[in-house]
């Protein structure tokens, strides 16, 4: 197996700060290192590192691990998982993985190795065993639900890794990958913002008769969210994501620097990030997830809802911005309309900057037990800027007769639903919504596939399935047998592409995480 040479390990450490921002002098030292982990630990703390060992059992090596071992494939080795830990603050520092070919190991060795809790390379200045290490590759990750556990990190969070094996008289003796967080070791202050994506249920009420406008229906999702970083720089500097969520972060980013006087800047990295103009309110999170990382760099206590007027979002839905604030199911109360400080005419929330948001007038928690699956087809993006501005033009004002229609419906039976947990009358109250008020008018706009896709989610077993905002995002709830619905969704978008992800509501806003 091809080892990095010193020059090509350089490199490739360049490549990683390309990828996951700059490294400090200590992840560097880390994850080039040809000595005992264990020491640099040790001295980077000031504390002593303990061992705990998660799995220990010998087990036949797969393609991978021969390769690396220069052993044939089937092979017995020993499979060891262990985690090094502060031995003062209990941290867990590295995560790593090892493997042994046991043919290679005298029997003293042996017993050390397949005892819980003592570091490699302790082992190996007991038996006096002469070794050098050679470095295979080093790569950054993102964490999965087990890793986000072991270092209390978000889903998703950037990791680093490095495999490595320790050669003794000129064979592998020992195969071993380390991992730890991004943000572990890292000399500057950093802000993690998790940000949750969100489903719009519809607008109320787009008539405007009674002096107020808009108000919105929607919910907080778990998955897909935005997840982004940001630390101290003299500039704004963007990285990661595509170039849209860039423009949007960095946009967001100058005007909460501008209005709050602060004169510096922030290096902000894209983690993860939500699709644009599929309806899962992308621009919203982006921008409130970037103007929070701000106000935390720089210690400025600022709401929510005075962040989204900085940067521009909730001037007709108040969903987005609750949804980062608190989570759960919300209805909102809209914008005054033709008064002063109000709305003069129906616009979407992009072209209603200046108008603050919209008060949450309810908001409870989803039911955990209630799974939302969502479906995106590789269909033409949803209304957005002029398009989305001109629908507003030719379908408003909906009739006052299906206005009052919309909030019999959620007054009377959605949000009782909710509250009560009856999934049937939650359900029905969703699909009755589809086809009332500007909703109708929203879905008549999409291609035959999106109303179809509905029915089919309904007829698979979804206690209701609708469109979220100007689409074409389709969602649909159930509890069990979300599989079979899951499978329906597969099968109406065979042949023709898209994504579609099962998961849960959110019950909580943005979480920020500062060290």
């Amino acid at each position: 197996m091809k080892t990095l040479t010193p020059g090509e390990l350089a490199r490739v450490i360049l490549d990683l700060e390309q990828e996951a921002g700059g490294l400090s002098p200590v992840q560097k030292v880390l994850l080039g290192t040809d000595g005992s982990v264990t020491n640099l630990l040790e001295m980077v703390t000031g504390n002593p590192v303990e061992i705990t060992t998660l799995v220990q059992e010998v087990v036949q090596a797969d393609a991978d691990v021969a390769e690396s071992l220069d052993i044939e494939a089937g092979e017995p080795v020993n499979y060891r998982v262990v985690e090094l830990k502060d031995g003062r603050t209990g941290d867990v520092l590295i995560y790593a993985v090892s493997h042994t070919p046991l043919k290679r190991l005298a029997p003293e060795f042996r017993q050390d190795l397949m005892r819980a809790d003592i570091p490699i390379g302790r082992i190996l200045r007991t038996h006096r065993i002469e070794s050098r290490r050679e470095i295979l590759h080093a790569r950054m990750l993102r964490a999965d639900a087990n890793m986000s556990r072991i270092f209390s990190i978000q889903p998703e969070e950037a990791l680093l890794s490095r495999k490595y094996r320790i050669i003794h008289r000129e064979e592998p003796l020992i195969a071993i990958e380390e991992t730890f967080p991004r943000t572990a070791f890292a000399d500057a202050p950093r802000v993690l913002v998790d940000a949750p994506s969100r489903l719009h249920l519809g607008l109320i009420d787009l008539n405007g008769s009674l002096g107020r406008v808009d108000g919105g229906i929607g919910i907080a999702l778990d998955h897909p969210g935005i997840l982004l970083e940001a630390r101290h720089e003299s500039t704004v500097l963007v990285q990661g994501g595509d170039e849209e969520s860039r423009r949007r972060v960095e946009e967001a980013a100058r005007a909460v620097l501008g209005r709050l006087g602060i004169s510096s800047g922030a290096a902000i990295r894209l983690q993860d990030t939500v699709p644009h103009h599929v309806g899962l309110g992308s621009g919203t999170q982006l921008a409130l997830a970037a103007a929070r990382a701000v106000c935390e760099l720089y210690g400025k206590a600022v709401s929510v809802r005075y962040l989204a007027g900085i940067v521009g979002r909730g001037g007709t839905s108040g969903i987005g911005t609750a949804a980062f604030e608190a989570g759960g199911f919300i209805v909102d109360g809209g914008h005054r309309f033709g008064q002063p400080g109000g709305k003069e005419d129906f616009r979407p929330s992009a072209a209603s900057r200046g108008i603050s948001p919209a008060p949450v007038i309810a908001r409870h928690p989803f039911p955990d037990d209630w799974k939302i699956l969502l479906v995106t087809p590789a269909v033409r993006k949803g209304a957005h800027g002029g398009e989305e501005v001109d629908l507003f033009r030719a379908h408003c004002p909906v009739s006052l007769a299906e206005v009052r229609k919309l909030c019999h419906e959620v007054l009377m039976r959605m949000l009782p639903a909710v509250i009560e947990q009856d999934l049937d009358i939650f359900g029905s109250s969703v699909n009755r919504i589809q086809n009332l008020g500007f909703k109708r008018f929203e879905i008549a706009g999409q291609p035959p596939l999106i109303p179809s896709l509905m029915s089919a989610l309904c007829e698979a077993g979804a206690a209701c399935a609708g469109m979220s905002s100007f689409g074409p995002t389709v969602y649909a709830v159930g509890d069990s047998g979300m599989r079979e619905v899951e499978r329906a969704a597969g099968e109406a978008l065979d042949g023709m592409g898209g994504t579609i992800l099962l998961t849960t509501a959110r019950n909580s806003g943005a979480t920020i995480k500062t060290g």
